[in-house]
Formats: structure tokens, sequence, C-alpha cells
């Protein structure tokens, strides 16, 4: 019998994102303002919460340069960096995080799950790549809720469509913190020690009541 449902993130937390979003929204800045913020720019606004779409904090950083450009256009060219044309694509600059085994070991005794902010077809394209013979079930993404993190739709969803009363949530920002907590979902936090304002974001999870705080997804056997 299954212990309960594991629902990951995907950015930060199953894939690495330093060399695709991320590095996404810095080059949509830079074509349209002329130059770049720093990580520690994008991780404040990560903090500060409301920005789990990357495309909002783009247009976001861009009009704090003092340069007006309609969403529709930021949104084109962040898509034609990140998806770009086969081997120049960021997206395939993202690196996988678990380790061999690891979640095929956790499938085993949890159903898996996905609440991402990323479109579905972009998570599949990832996923597709990386872990073929895994199955996350249910995967919702950025079309499968009204609301957007911090709201706890995707969560509610999830947890409406297995049955299952024990559900955790694994994240990497305060938002997916709140929209667990706003789901009445334990939460455990991923802050990479690479994690630009780490600090402050260890205590933003503890502030949000997080049931551990994980380097990364190959210590939660752990804490399970």
């Amino acid at each position: 019998m299954l212990r309960g449902v594991l629902v990951f993130d995907m950015d930060g937390v199953l894939v690495d994102v330093t060399e695709s979003y991320r590095e996404a929204i810095r080059q949509t800045v830079r074509y349209f303002t002329g130059s770049e913020p720093g990580h520690g720019r994008i991780q404040d606004l990560k903090n500060a919460g409301g920005f789990s779409n990357d495309w909002d904090l783009t247009s976001r950083l861009i009009q704090d340069s003092g340069v007006n450009v309609p969403y529709a256009a930021v949104l084109a060219r962040f898509q034609t960096v990140f998806l770009g044309s086969g081997e120049d694509s960021l997206i395939r600059r993202e690196k996988w995080v678990a380790r061999p085994g690891l979640l095929e070991g956790l499938g085993r005794d949890y159903r898996l799950a996905i609440f991402t902010g990323r479109p579905r077809g972009e998570a599949r394209i990832t996923l597709d790549r990386f872990a073929p013979s895994l199955t996350f079930d249910p995967l919702i993404g950025a079309e499968d809720v009204e609301t957007a993190k911090p709201a706890p739709d995707g969560l509610r969803k999830i947890a409406a469509l297995t049955g299952e009363a024990r559900t955790w949530y694994i994240g990497d920002t305060v938002d997916d913190a709140r929209s667990a907590r706003a789901a009445g979902v334990p939460f455990i936090g991923i802050a990479s020690e690479a994690t630009p304002r780490r600090a402050e974001l260890v205590r933003l999870f503890e502030a949000e009541n997080a049931v551990a705080v994980l380097t990364d997804i190959n210590q939660l056997e752990t804490v399970l």
C-alpha cells in the first residue's frame, strides 16, 4: 500500500534551471534593456513572492529598468531564447538533480506527482529527456490552474484527482511554501547551496512552517 503522494515542483527541485529559465530571464532583459540582471536580483523577486511565473518576473525586471515593452513581446522573446531551435535552445542546458534510482525507489512507496508553474508541454520535454521511465501522475502545469502559485489550486486539484489524504509538496520558492500552507499540505523546502540569498530563503521557509529544508532532493529519503 502506498504511503501517500509526493508532489514535486520542477524548477530548482527536479531540474537545475540556472542555465535555462534563469538564463532566459537574463537574456530577455538584456535584449530589451541592454543590461543583464544579476542572479541575486532575480532571487530577490523570487523571495518577495508573487513571481512564480518567469515571464511575469522578466517583464517586471524590464519595467524596473525604465523600459516599456508589451507583455506579449517579452513572452515571445523569452520563448525564442528558451526553446530556440535544436542544440542552441536553453532548455537543452537543464540538468537533472535526482541521483539514479532515487525517484524509482520513492515511487515504490509513494505516488509521484508534479505541480509546476511551467506550461505542461515544456515540463514534458524535460521529463521525456531525463526521466522517460518515471510516472508522475497527475502532472499539473500552468494551464491547469485558474490562479498561479502561491494559490493552492494545483495542490487541491492533485488531492481531488488522487483521493490521497497524505500529501507532501517539495518546492524551492516562497510561493511554493505558501501554496502548500494554503492547501494544508506539509512543505519540504529546497534551498541549494548555490542559491543566491539562500539564508533569506531558508528563513522564509521556516516562517511558512516548512517541515524540513534540504539542499537538494537527494536528501529527501532521510526526511521521509
